[in-house]
């Protein structure tokens, strides 16, 4: 077996998989599925030839999953319409696989850590945020100024904004969890009170 071969082999294994996950998924979910990893605007063409189904058809089905919430359209560069995973269905997604594997008293828990971090943060280097201290560097680098401010590192940056992030996520976790204790108990309770 020559390595000119084993391309072609290869190229034959993706088609098998991508025929199979045709015969085995409606258009409707295979679009769905292309467009959860979609977080750059694509067009319905692209999503269309990644779902292995027709544009028409991806079109109609790209629609749906807008007026569901799951996509958001975006204009295109020649005045197209293109299509990503909207914010609210991906940080509804985070929070409910946070729910999944974190009890809400150990949400509670973790929430009141970030807090304390991030407070830490800003009382280290006397700002808000990553961002403004971005620019209180930036503007001392301007003004060549020996401030006895330390530099801060990248990932230090990369650290507190990821932070931000997961600090968001479990703040929605949690609202989402005590909105879903609610429902439940207001269903338990409409139970309780209905005739038999």
């Amino acid at each position: 077996m020559s390595d000119q071969e084993q391309p072609e082999e290869f190229a034959d294994i993706n088609e098998a998989v991508g025929a199979q996950w045709e015969a085995e998924t409606t258009p409707y979910e295979r679009i769905r599925r292309v467009i959860a990893h979609t977080y750059e605007p694509v067009s319905t063409d692209a999503v269309a030839e990644d779902a292995r189904t027709a544009p028409k058809t991806a079109r109609k089905h790209l629609k749906a999953l807008v007026d569901e919430g799951f996509v958001e359209t975006v204009p295109g560069e020649h005045g197209g319409t293109q299509y990503r995973r909207s914010s609210e269905s991906l940080v509804v997604e985070q929070a409910a696989d946070i729910l999944e594997h974190v009890s809400t008293d150990e949400l509670v828990t973790r929430i009141h850590e970030m807090r304390e971090q991030l407070s830490e943060y800003q009382s280290e280097f006397g700002v808000d945020s990553p961002e403004e201290l971005a620019v209180e560097q930036a503007n001392q680098a301007l003004a060549a100024s020996k401030s006895t401010q330390q530099t801060i590192d990248p990932e230090t940056i990369r650290e507190w904004k990821t932070l931000r992030r997961n600090l968001a996520f479990a703040n929605a976790a949690l609202s989402i969890g005590n909105a879903e204790q609610f429902v439940n108990d207001d269903h338990r309770s409409a139970d309780d009170t209905v005739p038999v």
